[in-house]
C-alpha cells in the first residue's frame, strides 16, 4: 500500500502549479456547467449522471450519512501497523474489546481496512517515534466517491475507478513517504439517550449497535454494494448504526468507539482523554481550525468533552479554557482556535441546556470579553469585522500573538456560521440544494460575505504560524467542514468546491511545512469522518463540455 516519495528536491512550485492545471471548470457551452447539473437535477429530482442514496430512479433519497469505507492518506507514516494482516477486523478479540461484542458479519479474516480509532493510534505512535508536529487534517463527510467527483473536475478527464486516485493535491503529492487506506467509522451504537443539564448517560447501549458487514457494503470503498439499504442501517440482512461526526471524531481524537452525538465520552458517558489534552500536559501546544462553528461536533472533539454535540456554548468554554457543564473547574484551553459561528444568534435553544445564554448560539458576549486580552484574557480576538478583510483583521493578529506570546482566537463566517460556501467553479455563487416539496434555495453573499471572511487556507497558515512560534512540539486538527453541509444538502456543486477549497489548504501547508523544517518531524494525516451517500454514474458527466438532460 506505500507509495514512495519523489526526489526530495523537487520543486514544490512545480507541484502547486501543476495542482492547478486542467481545471477546465469553463466551457463554450456552459460557463458553469456543474452548477446547472446541479439545479437541473433538483428541479427534476432525477439524473443519468449521479444520485444521492439507495432509490437510483431519483436523484435525492437520502441526506444524512452513510456505513460506507472512508478514504485515508498518510504524509511521513505508513499505515502498516493498523491495515491488512494487522487489522482488528481480522482479530475477534480485539473486535470484542473495541465494540464490548463482535458485531454481526463483522469479523473479515482478509479485511484489508482497518478502524477509524486506529487514526489516533497513528498520530499515538508517531509522537512515540520522536515526531513533534502533528497534523490532523479531516474533510468533514467527503468519502471516497466525493474524492472521485471532486477530482473529476479538477483534471477534466476520468482518470481512475479504483485506489488512491489522482487530480487532488492530496492524491498527487510526493514530497513525503505517503500511503494510503481505508476504513470502517461504525459507531459503538446509536440511539443512546443523555441529560445535557446533568451531564450524564440514561440509557447506555442505545439502540442500534455498530459494525460492518463487507459482504454488503463492500471490501473497499469503490466495491458495489450488494444492499442498497445497508449503508444507512435499514438491511433486511445485517443492521448495524452509521456514525454521526461526533462519535466519529471521538474516534479519531480519543481511540475509542462511543455513542452517537458524544463528545470525548464513552458509551457510559465516563471522560476520554483526547491526544491533544494529553500532548498538553506534555507542554505541547494545540490548535484547531475549522470552516464552520468552532464548537461543532470535529472541532469540539479535538479537546472537549460533552455528553451532547449540541452542547455548543459549552463546548465552546472547553477549548476556551473557561468553566463549563461537564468542567466546572474549567480546562487549559487551546493555543489557537480559528473557525466560524461569527453572527450567528438564537434567542432559544432546548439543547443547549438550562445554561444556555441568548445571543451568539457558540459563544456569549460574556466569554467572548473575559478571554479577551484587551480585558486581561489569554486570547488575541481576531473576529469579522465590518469595513475590513477577513484577511487584515487575522493576519494583524497573528503579528501581534507572535509579538506578545498570548493565544488566538478567530471568528468569522456568514448567515449560518459557516464560511461562504466556494462552488465548482471556483467562485461562491451556489445554486439550489434538493428539498421535499420544494428546492432549498441558494445561498447568496454580500461582497461584505466574501471581503470580510477569510478561506480555511488562510486559517490553517495562520494556526500553524502561531503554533510554531509558540513551541517546536505542536498538534493541529484543521476541518474541512463544508464538504458535510454539502452533502447534507445533496449539492454536488458545493461539494466539489468546498473539496477544492480544503486540498487548496493541504497544498499551502505541505508547502509551509518544506520552508519549515520539512517533514523529519512532521506527520499529517488526511482523512474524512464518515461518508454520505453519493454514487456517480456517469464520471463523464463531471468533465467540462459534457452535457447531460435530466
Amino acid at each position: 500500500m506505500q507509495i514512495p516519495c519523489f526526489n526530495k528536491q523537487c520543486s514544490t512550485l512545480v507541484f502547486l502549479l501543476a495542482c492547478n492545471l486542467g481545471s477546465g471548470l469553463s466551457s463554450a457551452q456552459d460557463p458553469d456547467p456543474i452548477a446547472t447539473l446541479q439545479e437541473e437535477a433538483v428541479r427534476a429530482n432525477r439524473s443519468d449522471w449521479g444520485h444521492w442514496g439507495p432509490n437510483g430512479d431519483v436523484y435525492s433519497s437520502w441526506k444524512n450519512h452513510s456505513n460506507r469505507l472512508i478514504p485515508i492518506y498518510t504524509f511521513g507514516i505508513d499505515l502498516k501497523s493498523v491495515a491488512g494482516e494487522n487489522s482488528v477486523y481480522r482479530d475477534r478479540a480485539a473486535l470484542e474489546k473495541l465494540y464490548g461484542q463482535v458485531p454481526e458479519q463483522t469479523l473479515n479474516p482478509e479485511a484489508e481496512y482497518f478502524d477509524q480509532t486506529d487514526v489516533y493510534r497513528l498520530q499515538k505512535s508517531a509522537i512515540e517515534s520522536g515526531k513533534k508536529r502533528i497534523i490532523l487534517f479531516i474533510f468533514d463527510g467527503m468519502d471516497w466517491d466525493t474524492t472521485r467527483a471532486a477530482a473529476i473536475a479538477k483534471q477534466g478527464k476520468v482518470s481512475y475507478d479504483s485506489g488512491r486516485g489522482q487530480g487532488l493535491a492530496f492524491q498527487d503529492y510526493r514530497g513525503a513517504k505517503t500511503d494510503f487506506g481505508f476504513f470502517v467509522t461504525s459507531p459503538h451504537n446509536d440511539g443512546t439517550n443523555i441529560n445535557v443539564d446533568d451531564q450524564i448517560v440514561t440509557s447506555p447501549g442505545g439502540k442500534v449497535p455498530g459494525g460492518y458487514d463487507p459482504g454488503l457494503c463492500g471490501a473497499t470503498p469503490w466495491s458495489p454494494i450488494t444492499d442498497a439499504d445497508y449503508p444507512i442501517g435499514n438491511s433486511k440482512q445485517t443492521k448495524h448504526a452509521f456514525t454521526d461526526s461526533a462519535s466519529s471524531a471521538t474516534s479519531m481524537t480519543s481511540g475509542i468507539k462511543t455513542y452517537n452525538a458524544a463528545i470525548n465520552v464513552d458509551p457510559l458517558g465516563r471522560e476520554v482523554l483526547p491526544i491533544a489534552r494529553t500532548l498538553q500536559q506534555e507542554n505541547v501546544a494545540i490548535g484547531v481550525v475549522t470552516s464552520v462553528p468552532i464548537s461543532h461536533a470535529t472541532p469540539a472533539c479535538a479537546y472537549a468533552s460533552n455528553v451532547h454535540r449540541s452542547d455548543y456554548q459549552d463546548l465552546t468554554r472547553d477549548l476556551i479554557g473557561l468553566p463549563s457543564s461537564y468542567h466546572p473547574g474549567g480546562l487549559s484551553g487551546v493555543d489557537v482556535l480559528i473557525g466560524g459561528g461569527w453572527g450567528t444568534e438564537k434567542e432559544t435553544d432546548g439543547a443547549q441546556g438550562k445554561n444556555f445564554v441568548p445571543g451568539n448560539r457558540y459563544i456569549t458576549n460574556e466569554d467572548l470579553a473575559a478571554i479577551d486580552v484587551a480585558n486581561g484574557g489569554r486570547y488575541v480576538v481576531a473576529q469579522r469585522t465590518p469595513g475590513r478583510t477577513g484577511t487584515e483583521v487575522l493576519n494583524d493578529a497573528v503579528r501581534q500573538v507572535k509579538t506578545s506570546g498570548d493565544r488566538l482566537f478567530g471568528y468569522f463566517g456568514v448567515q449560518d456560521g459557516h464560511l461562504p460556501f466556494r462552488t465548482a467553479d471556483g467562485n461562491y455563487n451556489p445554486v439550489i440544494s434538493f428539498g421535499n416539496p420544494t428546492p432549498e434555495p441558494a445561498e447568496v453573499y454580500s461582497d461584505d460575505d466574501i471581503n470580510e471572511n477569510v478561506q480555511l487556507r488562510e486559517m490553517a497558515l495562520a494556526a500553524l504560524d502561531v503554533l510554531d512560534a509558540r513551541s517546536d512540539r505542536w498538534w493541529l486538527m484543521i476541518e474541512s467542514g463544508d464538504v458535510d453541509w454539502a452533502n447534507h444538502s445533496n449539492n454536488i456543486d458545493n461539494s466539489i468546491g468546498a473539496v477544492h477549497s480544503g486540498d487548496d489548504a493541504f497544498a499551502a501547508v505541505v508547502q509551509w511545512i518544506e520552508q519549515h523544517g520539512g517533514w523529519d518531524e512532521t506527520v499529517l494525516i488526511l482523512t474524512a469522518d464518515h461518508g454520505h451517500y453519493f454514487q456517480l454514474d456517469r464520471p463523464e458527466a463531471l468533465i467540462p463540455g459534457s452535457r447531460t438532460s435530466p
